[in-house]
């Protein structure tokens, strides 16, 4: 089920808030949890409940290793243990074909074919949860708890799919703290205002974008200058779009049942430097692999030169981990170099003005969207080569850019027919503009107090937004 449609905003939210808060008040707490619980599966299962078993294994497996971690003096092994089946499992939805495709392509054979496979949607994200739960168990950082409690932990509907990705230690008292199970009418109101601009930001900018850049990718061996960057720009802000709205209506669906979940972004393309992006790019995501793998891994503690090395294979992994495809790995190592040529750049202590460390980190982080989003390395070198070939720049032909702009044609500059042009370079601009001035949702929400003119604005926001559902595309983060 998506956020984004008339079933959950009109039927499944309505119905699981008020039953949430219903039970909470005549039943007890635990009832009340049952319900989120069922109705999180029920949310899962929307998608294909012929995986809702696959879910609940999950769950059931890794809170008994975690209890055995917990409770057994081999804690090591049991570890080991459930780190090693969750990977599998991750691995085999996720990677075999993937992996079988690349055996086929360097033998040149195709018997191993796996294509049957289909990848569960948020595997990726409540396989990290769980995983974390067990590395923070046998680190003593968690406490026994029921399994309704652990099963509400994965399963709570705001994240399960696409993130944020939610730590035990953080959210587990927030299950079960007592004020949590009563309206907080503050809480509603931001967090209906979050989903209300997380929803905006997801169909009303993210859905636009999308068909210009999926039409530009899918013809990278023709695009003129102007094109090229009209695709590699409109995907770098499709996809911030639709992930931080994705995002934001995840946080304020859990405010409104009292959870705090933590932030996942905060103006990523305000940053300067590729270590700041990093700090402001899907944030739970960045927290989760310096606590559980580069840290573990040695960090830095072992020389400048194994820090590099850590630092580079982290970003390979997170590579990995967004797609089962070679574009998404040189994606993260592309970042992995970024990251340690700005590392050592901080080293050498070189200072240049913030408007210029602005500019380098934002078109690093263009040109490595746009491996991430083409399907293949030929495609991703195209668009990249198009973005570069001054001799290609072409204006749409006939009309006022005839009449105004004729005259470059004396200077190599050419004509020619072009489905769009006007609106996605207009709208790319004004996202510019908007994504460098202003601060994040989150941030505008600092001190957040209701008013009759906030309240029309939202009501306002909400209308626009239902109004272009007709346009809905999938979360982009659900292929991950």
């Amino acid at each position: 089920m998506l956020f984004n449609s008339y079933e959950f905003i009109f039927i499944f939210l309505p119905i699981t808030f008020l039953g949430f808060f219903l039970l909470s008040n005549y039943c007890g707490k635990k009832t009340a949890i049952l319900w989120l619980v069922l109705a999180s599966f029920f949310f899962y299962g929307w998608w294909d409940f012929r995986y809702v078993p696959l879910l609940f294994g999950s769950i059931c497996f890794n809170y008994l290793v975690g209890r055995k971690i917990e409770e057994h003096s081999r804690r090591k092994l049991w570890l080991l243990f459930g780190i090693v089946i969750n990977v599998a499992l991750l691995g085999y939805f996720k990677y075999t074909g993937f992996f079988l495709n690349t055996v086929n392509t360097l033998v040149g054979t195709d018997w191993l074919d796996m294509s049957h496979i289909v990848l569960p949607l948020g595997i990726s994200f409540f396989t990290f949860t769980q995983t974390a739960y067990l590395i923070d168990s046998y680190r003593g950082e968690t406490k026994n708890h029921s399994f309704l409690t652990y099963c509400e932990f994965v399963t709570i509907f705001p994240h399960l799919i696409a993130g944020p990705i939610i730590n035990h230690r953080n959210m587990i008292p927030q299950f079960t703290d007592s004020k949590n199970f009563s309206l907080d009418y503050q809480n509603i109101a931001m967090g209906i205002s979050l989903f209300t601009m997380g929803l905006f930001k997801k169909v009303v900018i993210a859905d636009t974008l999308s068909p210009w850049v999926g039409k530009i990718f899918v013809r990278a061996d023709s695009l003129t200058f102007i094109e090229a960057w009209i695709g590699a720009l409109g995907y770098t802000f499709q996809l911030y779009f639709d992930f931080s709205g994705y995002s934001e209506m995840a946080i304020g669906l859990a405010l409104m049942f009292n959870m705090k979940f933590p932030t996942n972004f905060n103006s990523p393309y305000q940053a300067t430097s590729v270590i700041d992006f990093w700090r402001r790019w899907h944030m739970t995501l960045g927290l989760w692999v310096k606590n559980y793998l580069y840290i573990p891994m040695g960090g830095n503690q072992h020389g400048e030169i194994k820090k590099m090395c850590n630092l580079f294979i982290s970003m390979l992994i997170i590579g990995l981990w967004h797609g089962a495809g070679w574009t998404f790995v040189f994606w993260g190592g592309l970042h992995g170099v970024f990251l340690i040529i700005n590392h050592q750049w901080r080293r050498l202590k070189i200072n240049l003005p913030q408007a210029v460390n602005w500019f380098l980190t934002f078109m690093c982080a263009v040109v490595a969207w746009v491996f991430f989003r083409a399907e293949t390395f030929h495609d991703a070198v195209a668009v990249l080569s198009a973005m570069m070939d001054f001799g290609n720049i072409a204006f749409p032909n006939g009309g006022k850019y005839m009449h105004y702009l004729g005259f470059l044609s004396d200077f190599g500059i050419t004509f020619k027919q072009m489905e769009f042009f006007t609106v996605p370079v207009v709208l790319i601009g004004v996202l510019m503009l908007v994504l460098i001035i202003c601060p994040n949702p989150q941030k505008m929400l600092f001190g957040f107090h209701t008013n009759k003119k906030w309240l029309f604005a939202m009501l306002i926001l909400g209308i626009w937004t239902l109004c272009f559902f007709s346009q809905v595309s999938d979360f982009l983060y659900f292929q991950f």
